[in-house]
């Protein structure tokens, strides 16, 4: 009798009325997120992200209570400070370039989808670090979204990014009553949308700067044991790899894949960039340009790792000519593209 009257008779009638009511339209929410920067290039800013950053399971596959030892007792005390002056060198006025070309991405998209703000709601968020994902998450709930797609800009799928998107995105549903409908880009390695711009972008900086004797693509590395587990990321590489090479058929340049910013004794995914520039410039390679295709927006490993050490190591075994040819950033043609999957991926929530 009395789970007859729960089930029959609210104690507040009017509460079923407002909830058989007819539904108004809720705006489409869109979370374009990326990997995160510290807020600021000081050693404190840069120990809180590193500490969230290096502390995700995906992220190192080390049993944690190991790891943690590691990196609380031999990494957060020292490596912060030593990253200041290099993240100053690459510090924008507005911010970290990572973050300042990331939400001029959401923003570019939230123009091309709705500028009105009425019926499509883009929010930035970092996976690590801020804006964060509750945050961006908070913001589409409180404007009424109920239906919303996570645009991670990562191209190529690998646990350690894209799952990660995930596992954040759905760690925070978890906690609610009333959960949004969510849909998730996997990846887009070899998607026009994105090697198109991508290959423009190459055209664009070889019309101004001339052409190389050789292009490298370089892409972030990933410990071999992640892809003999049977992670895409090395395949997905090679797919962008491909796709690119075709895209520049006629130019007249090899095109070349590597893997940077290899951390910690094990074996990673190969050739290894910065080894593989000193061999070409050993052989008499004298010209070469590298391509970062996994980075959408510029940071510290593309502007500091391959623009000035790579690009050192290079001219120190006898290379003549090196340039970085920069992320896509806010490039109008690649926003068009982000533009394109985003309408492919909520078909049918986007008019």
């Amino acid at each position: 009798m009395l789970l007859t009257t729960y089930l029959t008779e609210p104690s507040d009638p009017s509460l079923l009325d407002a909830q058989i009511s007819v539904r108004p339209a809720t705006p489409v929410g869109i979370v374009v997120m990326n990997l995160g920067t510290p807020d600021k290039p000081d050693a404190g800013s840069i120990r809180r992200y590193l500490k969230e950053f290096l502390s995700d399971p995906r992220v190192i596959e080390i049993p944690q209570p190991i790891w943690q030892l590691i990196l609380r007792g031999a990494i957060l005390p020292f490596r912060p400070g030593k990253l200041v002056e290099k993240y100053e060198m690459v510090w924008m006025p507005e911010g970290a370039p990572l973050l300042v070309y990331s939400q001029r991405q959401a923003d570019g998209l939230q123009q091309r989808l709705d500028p009105t703000g009425t019926t499509v709601k883009v929010e930035l968020a970092m996976r690590y670090g801020n804006p964060s994902v509750e945050s961006a998450m908070d913001k589409l709930r409180a404007q009424g979204c109920e239906r919303i797609l996570v645009v991670p800009l990562y191209p190529q799928y690998a646990a350690s990014t894209t799952a990660t998107a995930v596992d954040a995105v759905t760690r925070y549903a978890a906690k609610m009553r009333n959960q949004p409908e969510l849909r998730f880009i996997r990846s887009y390695c070899d998607h026009a949308a994105y090697i198109q711009p991508l290959a423009q972008s190459v055209k664009n900086y070889w019309e101004q700067h001339g052409k190389p004797e050789r292009l490298l693509l370089s892409f972030h590395g990933l410990p071999r044991r992640c892809v003999e587990k049977g992670d895409p990321y090395y395949r997905e590489c090679m797919l962008t790899t491909a796709a690119l090479r075709q895209a520049l058929d006629g130019c007249d340049v090899p095109v070349e894949a590597a893997f940077q910013s290899r951390f910690g004794a094990e074996r990673w995914l190969e050739p290894y960039t910065e080894p593989l520039l000193r061999q070409w410039a050993k052989e008499g390679v004298k010209n070469v340009q590298v391509l970062c295709p996994g980075f959408l927006a510029d940071c510290l490993e593309t502007l500091e790792e391959i623009k000035l050490m790579c690009r050192d190591a290079f001219l120190e075994e006898g290379g003549q000519q090196f340039a970085y040819i920069p992320c896509l950033n806010d490039d109008a043609q690649w926003v068009d593209g982000l533009e394109q999957l985003v309408r492919e991926h909520a078909a049918g929530w986007l008019s």
